[in-house]
């Protein structure tokens, strides 16, 4: 017989109506506890009794204990994959592709990895399920909040402890805000910069008001992404701020990523911003995933009917919140060469107005509205080339290329004439970073004209020589990130191919002729105008310098992000056959000035194209099917995507 306060567990007993009553309390109730039965309280055994609010918590306990000892699992299985490069066979393989060994090796490697992203995508849909339904009040702190499962997943090597507690000076404070409003924000207006600068102003009030959690965040947040993004070295004043600000602002994660609120996926974009400049701490593929699925979650993709209802203010402020968060889907996706995390098709929310707020009268609105457009129209035909079934040859694909061209070259010559100058020569790289990904060779487009390798000829070397001066400069006057590092490689190697396919071509500086389209078709680009004219030369004098120039470039990125460094060797290995043909080519040239008929024999014994020792180009991208939740990973000619990368597939 139980005694009294036993039966006050009891669902079925008429306890509960006693004075007696069961206080909810785990894992065994107050009155069960006084009455030395703690194991015998039913509801505590019994996740299903009536007791909704103490069965709910039970249920989440087994579920939260459930998905840490999956996490446990997936971390074990990235670590066991990461000890091995999947994406490199092993030297003495190289000259064996078709061997059933090599063929044997590779179908254990895919396997690891999809094991790997079924585990990580598992854990993470479960996990935001549950942290929606459930606030983080409902955790013991002891346990999994959805912050620690992000930087748990995000997170690459560990940050150092805050080194003090007190605020940073106010006038180096407004310094480096006043920084993020110039450079990064008109870019990205994620949230109010009114709204900013009224936090700053009251934490340096003589008695400051009391904050919340996503306030702290966003201050130290900002401060964090704006001290990185003048940082040109991991030795300076700058990075060291940016790791101590950024260390401050992860103190209030578990509230400000707290899910269901949009002050949640303000603060997961902030952390990606910050990712992309600090590559060496946090994974920005993984982090705009959870970005990305935290503004699915809210339904952000999509005004409904009942957005109208909302004050005009709020729902412009929710559409900027949700196209941020698909520029930087975009560009992350693109620059690591995997699947979007939404399509387009999913995707129904208005344009956000072009004024945000008071910073810059209204034209810090301009510079976002554009490259929302730009990321727009770079999504139509990534999706097309690269997120289709790649068996699906394209019926015209060099008209479509064309098509794609002539829309992004219209969005150029649309911007407006007041664009700050160094927001127009970001745009500018962007243009021309998206006009050699668009023309190259891919799976649904594998043929490329002789016009189209001109145009990537050209183009590369005005990215090349353009960004070198960018990685010189003194500061950025743009949002210029790790991922930039990544671009001039890709760029190289784009370079590096088409030297390979049609070298002599390209270099005797013969005019090609521009295809000819039906009157219904899109005409192909015009050649570009040479970026730095006075530093003269032939094609094969620009060659060398554009090749070197590459190396020059990530050599200074090195300086800024380790990784650069990796990028650098891996350029220079794939390269160094293509440079020592050019070097030749430039020595017999200029032995033509006094030797000329020697020279002449010697480069008809030795041409360009029999010394370029380079693999066979393959397509730009592999295989890459329909966006899924765990994308498969796409392959780029010539370009070492190991190299690439710090952290696996989107969680």
């Amino acid at each position: 017989m139980k005694s009294q306060e036993a039966q006050a567990c009891d669902p079925a007993s008429q306890g509960r109506a006693a004075k007696v009553k069961c206080d909810g309390k785990l894992p065994a109730c107050t009155a069960c506890e006084k009455a030395g039965r703690e194991t015998e309280c039913s509801a505590a055994n019994d996740q299903f009794a009536r007791g909704k609010e103490r069965s709910y918590v039970a249920a989440l306990e087994l579920r939260v204990e459930k998905l840490e000892r999956r996490l446990a699992y997936a971390r074990s299985r990235k670590a066991s994959v990461a000890t091995h490069d999947p994406d490199v066979p092993p030297l003495d393989e190289q000259g064996r592709k078709d061997s059933l060994a090599n063929i044997r090796a590779a179908i254990h490697r895919k396997a690891a990895r999809k094991r790997e992203n079924s585990d990580v995508n598992s854990l993470v849909s479960d996990f935001g399920y549950l942290s929606v339904e459930a606030t983080t009040q409902d955790f013991d702190p002891t346990n999994m909040t959805f912050a620690r499962l992000v930087l748990a997943a995000s997170t690459n090597d560990p940050l150092p402890d805050p080194q003090t507690t007190k605020l940073p000076a106010r006038q180096a404070a407004y310094a480096i805000i006043q920084f993020y409003l110039s450079n990064i924000y008109p870019l990205y207006p994620a949230f109010s910069d009114t709204a900013l600068l009224a936090i700053v102003d009251d934490l340096y009030q003589e008695d400051p008001r009391t904050f919340r959690s996503p306030e702290h965040w966003l201050f130290w947040m900002v401060l964090a992404i704006g001290s990185m993004a003048q940082s040109r070295s991991r030795q300076d004043e700058y990075y060291r701020n940016g790791l101590e600000f950024v260390a401050r602002a992860l103190l209030y994660a578990d509230r400000a990523l707290r899910p269901g609120f949009a002050t949640q996926i303000q603060s997961l974009l902030l952390l990606t911003q910050f990712s992309m400049l600090d590559p060496a701490h946090f994974d920005s593929w993984h982090l705009i995933g959870f970005t990305c699925r935290a503004a699915v979650d809210l339904g952000f993709h999509q005004d409904t009917v009942q957005m109208h209802s909302l004050d005009k203010t709020v729902l412009d402020a929710r559409r900027k919140t949700f196209r941020c968060v698909y520029a930087l889907d975009r560009a992350i996706s693109m620059v690591h060469a995997r699947a979007f995390s939404f399509t387009d098709d999913a995707i129904s929310v208005g344009s956000p107005s072009v004024s945000t707020g008071s910073f810059m009268s209204g034209l810090s609105g301009s510079p976002s509205v554009h490259l929302f457009e730009l990321r727009r129209l770079q999504s139509n035909w990534y999706q097309t080339l690269f997120q289709c079934d790649p068996t699906d040859l394209l019926p015209d694909a060099t008209s479509f290329v064309w098509q794609m061209c002539s829309e992004m070259r219209r969005w150029s010559e649309s911007l407006p004439e007041n664009l700050p100058i160094g927001f127009r020569e970001m745009f500018d790289l962007e243009l021309r970073y998206s006009y050699v990904y668009c023309i190259a060779p891919s799976a649904r487009a594998p043929h490329m004209t002789a016009y189209g390798r001109m145009l990537i000829f050209e183009h590369a070397i005005a990215y090349i020589d353009r960004t070198y001066d960018v990685a010189n400069a003194a500061t950025n006057t743009a949002f210029y990130t790790y991922h930039d590092a990544l671009r001039v490689y890709f760029m190289g190697s784009q370079f590096v191919a088409v030297l390979r396919d049609a070298g002599d071509s390209l270099l005797s500086g013969s005019i090609v002729p521009i295809p000819l389209s039906l009157p219904e078709q899109a005409l192909p680009p015009p050649l570009p105008k040479r970026y730095d004219p006075a530093s003269g030369g032939d094609n094969l004098d620009r060659s060398l310098r554009a090749l070197e120039r590459v190396s020059l470039s990530l050599k200074k990125y090195g300086d800024r992000w380790e990784d650069a460094l990796a990028l650098m060797d891996s350029f220079e290995t794939m390269s160094g056959g293509v440079m020592e043909s050019l070097k030749a080519r430039r020595n017999m040239r200029d032995m033509a000035v006094t030797l000329p008929g020697q020279a002449q024999s010697q480069m008809s014994v030795h041409p360009l194209q029999p010394t370029m020792t380079l693999p066979h180009r393959r397509p730009l991208h592999q295989h890459m099917p329909q966006p899924a939740p765990a994308p498969q990973e796409m392959r780029w000619v010539d370009v070492n995507v190991a190299q690439m990368r710090r952290g696996g597939n989107q969680a």
